[in-house]
Order: structure tokens, then sequence, then C-alpha cells
């Protein structure tokens, strides 16, 4: 098991593994479709994706908890 302290590294890892991959995957088949060699394609293109969603999601995700926090009634 991780130490708790490392939590929102795994969370930010795991997240961006999953929208990285989900979202490379359906640009690329919107704007090429199944095309030969589709899967290298989108392989390139997910890696690439990846390295963006990482740092994102690890320094927005703590900022869009505090914003939905001020939205969300107490009660």
């Amino acid at each position: 098991m991780v130490p708790k302290k490392y939590e929102m590294i795994l969370f930010s890892f795991v997240m961006s593994l999953f929208m990285s991959g989900f979202m490379s995957l359906i640009v690329t088949f919107l704007n090429l479709g199944f095309v030969d060699g589709f899967v290298m394609i989108w392989l390139h293109a997910y890696w690439k994706a990846f390295l963006v969603a990482f740092p994102t999601i690890f320094f927005v995700v703590p900022q869009v908890r505090k914003i939905v926090g001020k939205l969300i009634a107490k009660g």
C-alpha cells in the first residue's frame, strides 16, 4: 500500500493515465478513423497527452476542490 502522504501524486498519476488514454483514443479516432497503424498513432498521442495531463491534474485538482467547496451548499 502507498502511504497517505502520496495520495495526491497517486491520484494525479492514475487519473491522468485514464483521462489521457481515453481522450487521446477518442480524438485520434475522430480525426483519423480506424486507419492502418491506428494503435501506434494513438499510443504516440497517448504518451504526449499523459505528459501534459499528469502535472495539470496535480496542480489543478486542489484549486478545483476549493471552487467546488464554495459552490456546494452547507448543511
